[in-house]
């Protein structure tokens, strides 16, 4: 059963304004008026990028408004938003007051998905189905395995939404996709009712973007709305009971299964680990009493336990779409993570250096001291009002000791003082930035560590204080560890 399309707008001289000039934006304006609406782009900021991008529409014949992005101007039928602009925006109160109707992107791109060819592929003759994966770490992971497990099923695929190809190029590409992985954030979920996704993963839940969604409880259930009418499978992780609790409170198609994942044996209906084997006990017949097997944990790059399940959630997924079990094992394979995540360095001296540059929040760093032990632990940064007691406590047996950086490092010492007293901690690179600082903070973790350990940058924090971006931060301590290797 597939669900219907949502009733469209007749959208010749629709009055629709585009809220934001960013890159989702500007792709939403275009289609937009390539399907006949008037539209307005209103933007809050100004600038010489603004107005470049602003001239190139004008040029097309839509409308931007630069400078004022809070008021909704007169006959407004409809707003399409960007993903970063929050609930409280007072364009939006306006808009409600008007009762004029708010949408995200994503709302937009499944509004508009076109039929398929008649292939005898499932969903036949209907738009590609939508895999889709959210939760506060590991989506972009999770979405590019399961689009390699797609492909070597055969299927012709993208990685879309919040990572890859734009999730509207994607449904409006000229040679139709078969099926979609699609990364969801919280703000893309938010702007998503119609969403209804074929199936759809939760792959866990910790506090992230309060100051954006208000509460844990408002950004918990933006996530939950990806299991809002999912036909076949909604997907959760049996070590995080929120993720299960969302599926239970989801209005699903009638027939629709609740499919755990984790790195126990699984029980009927779960996805999980025996003997190093990962395992389906879901989608086979007699799944009481029956298993496929789907690959090893070696097929996982890198094995660590939360990329195991990451690559869990991606087979459930694909499998229930229909893959088959021979495709799970070589797309797993063949998968190769982004940089900046949990992305082995070099070994120096008999130390091995990890960049997880791209851990900026406590969930993620948490699960990348969880694969490592003996770890002198590089973290510090912007905190982004984020609290490091519970962090600490769970991975202070690992620690041999810990090298802090960064605007907020004061509330890492200050959590270790209290959890791991005994762990040396050395405050690096204080008034630096760039490459500089970040050679002095490798030489420093250097100088902790001894053979067998691992030098582990996982921050925990927000980059913006000492580098550009999580990226630059990974770069220049993987150049920082190339050159400790030619000393």
């Amino acid at each position: 059963m597939t669900n219907p399309q949502p009733t469209e707008p007749q959208w010749n001289g629709l009055r629709v304004v585009v809220a934001g000039l960013g890159v989702s934006g500007i792709s939403a304006a275009r289609v937009l008026h390539g399907l006949g609406a008037r539209v307005t782009v209103v933007d809050g900021g100004s600038g010489a990028g603004l107005t470049a991008r602003a001239a190139e529409l004008e040029t097309q014949g839509i409308a931007v408004r630069l400078g004022d992005g809070d008021s909704l101007p007169e006959g407004t039928e409809l707003i399409v938003t960007s993903p970063g602009w929050a609930p409280s925006s007072p364009l939006f109160a306006a808009a409600d007051a008007a009762g004029v109707p708010v949408w995200g992107d994503v709302e937009l791109a499944w509004r508009l998905r076109r039929p398929l060819p008649a292939t005898g592929e499932p969903a036949t003759g209907e738009p590609a189905p939508w895999l889709a994966v959210t939760g506060t770490n590991g989506k972009t992971t999770t979405v590019q395995m399961l689009a390699s497990i797609l492909t070597a099923a055969g299927k012709r695929t993208a990685a879309v939404g919040n990572v890859g190809v734009s999730v509207l190029d994607a449904v409006l590409a000229e040679e139709p996709y078969d099926v979609l992985a699609v990364e969801l954030s919280s703000y893309q979920l938010h702007w998503a009712p119609s969403l209804r996704p074929y199936a759809a993963a939760v792959l866990n839940l910790a506090p992230d973007h309060l100051d954006w969604h208000g509460s844990m409880e408002a950004y918990a259930a933006d996530k939950g709305r990806i299991y809002e009418g999912n036909v076949v499978a909604c997907v959760y992780n049996l070590a995080d009971p929120a993720t299960e609790a969302l599926v239970r409170e989801a209005d699903v198609e009638e027939g629709c299964r609740a499919i755990g994942f984790g790195l126990g044996s699984p029980g009927p209906s779960n996805f999980g680990v025996v003997d190093g084997l990962l395992v389906d006990r879901a989608f086979v017949p007699d799944r009481a009493k029956n298993a496929a097997e789907l690959g090893s944990v070696e097929d996982v790059n890198p094995p660590a336990p939360h990329n195991i399940t990451n690559a869990l959630a991606a087979a459930a997924l694909a499998r229930a779409y229909g893959v088959e079990p021979k495709a799970v094992r070589e797309g797993l394979r063949a998968f190769r993570p982004d940089a900046h995540r949990i992305a082995e360095v070099a070994v120096v001296g008999e130390v091995t250096y990890i960049d997880d540059s791209k851990a900026t929040n406590t969930h993620a760093a948490a699960a990348s001291l969880a694969a490592y032990r003996p770890i002198v632990w590089i973290a510090g940064g912007l905190a982004k009002g984020a609290t490091f007691d519970d962090l600490v406590q769970g991975a202070a047996g690992r620690l041999r000791a810990a090298v802090l950086i960064g605007e907020d490092r004061a509330l890492i010492r200050e959590a270790l003082a209290r959890h791991a007293p005994d762990v040396p901690v050395i405050e690096a690179a204080e008034g630096q930035t760039g490459a500089m600082a970040m050679t002095e903070v490798v030489r420093t973790a250097a100088s902790l560590a001894r053979p067998g350990d691992t030098v582990l940058l996982a921050p925990a924090c927000a980059s913006m204080d000492m580098f550009t971006n999580y990226g630059e931060r990974g770069d220049l301590f993987a150049a920082a560890v190339r050159e400790l290797a030619d000393s």
